[in-house]
């Protein structure tokens, strides 16, 4: 892990990326198990995110249960590139924005409380950087986790089983928005939120607990900034396969090492063919190669076309938008 020597350090960026405490007291879980003090569990993670590694400790949705969300591209001119990028980032429901080696160069996630929020913030960056959008909805996930060993070596974690949106009650998006802003780093965070939301801190701990048990909240814990702590090399990797085709290739491509994302998205005929979608997150772009090499010989994949679009700059890192209430924005 570059420049993360301290194996405290290496524990808490490492080992909690998922599976954070929900309790009143969770750094000071988090101490007991490292051997330190609650104060420097905190002092550490704050450095952490002070210093561009982390982004924020807190939750990752899964995908339109309790909001909306879309992959979208557009091919900016060379010299329009900053211009448009600025464009796409003052939306605030735009959460990931990267420049990829492709014509279709800027890539970012819109995100919304519903599908009608996120449809106007594409409409709204089409008409002001006079652009097309591609609105790149998605179909079907295989894999949409992202913590993985900065280490290296670990088990691959079973794919999630589908959300039950059946447990959404009143209020839940705006527990989920919290999360998504990032846990306040004090002692009771928890309780720090609850009364943000005017409301017990029983009740929000009970409601993320749910939350996490239906598999809304795909994922709490630590949320790495990959390119800070040494892996560099983000490639999305795009197959031209048919629906059915990706039925059996998606679980195997998800489960291949290096593979961090996995899913599949609806193309734009005569324009982006592409279905299936696969992350590689490398430390270099020879290992991110050297992954995608050994992924073009997995069965079904074999001669199928594709493209890796190497990330060479990242405009925004940041939770997605699930709530519109301004107080917790």
């Amino acid at each position: 892990m570059e420049g993360v020597s301290d194996p405290i350090n290496q524990a808490l960026l490492d080992d909690w990326q998922r599976g954070f405490p929900v309790t009143e007291r969770p750094f000071g879980l988090l101490s007991e198990f490292l051997g330190t003090t609650e104060q420097d569990v905190i002092n550490r993670l704050q450095t952490a995110i002070t210093t561009g590694r982390v982004t924020r400790i807190g939750a990752t949705c899964a995908p339109n249960t309790i909001s909306a969300s879309t992959l979208a591209a557009i091919a900016a001119p060379e010299d329009r590139i900053e211009e448009v990028a600025d464009i796409i980032g003052e939306e605030p429901g735009v959460n990931h924005s990267y420049l990829r080696e492709n014509d279709w160069n800027l890539w970012f996630v819109a995100t919304g409380p519903d599908r009608a929020h996120v449809d106007r913030a594409l409409a709204r960056i089409q008409k002001r950087s006079g652009l097309r959008v591609l609105d790149l909805r998605l179909v079907r996930p295989f894999n949409l986790d992202l913590g993985f060993s900065l280490r290296g070596g670990g088990a691959r974690l079973p794919v999630a089983r589908p959300p039950d949106t059946s447990v959404l009650q009143e209020g839940d998006r705006d527990v989920m928005q919290a999360l998504m802003r990032g846990l306040p780093m004090e002692e009771r965070p928890y309780q720090a939120i609850a009364r943000q939301l005017a409301r017990p801190q029983a009740e929000v701990i009970n409601r993320i607990k749910v939350l996490i048990g239906a598999g809304i909240i795909a994922r709490l814990g630590v949320i790495v900034r990959h390119r800070a702590l040494g892996w560099r090399a983000n490639a999305m990797v795009v197959w031209d396969l048919p629906h059915d085709a990706i039925t059996d290739a998606g679980p195997m491509l998800a489960a291949h090492p290096g593979v961090t994302l996995c899913y599949e998205r609806t193309p734009v005929e005569g324009v982006w063919p592409y279905r299936l979608y696969s992350m590689i997150h490398a430390r270099s772009r020879a290992e991110a190669l050297s992954h995608l090499e050994a992924a073009t010989e997995l069965p079904g994949l074999k001669g199928v076309p594709h493209l890796a679009l190497f990330s060479s700059r990242c405009f925004k890192q940041t939770g997605a938008l699930v709530s519109d209430r301004k107080e917790i924005a």
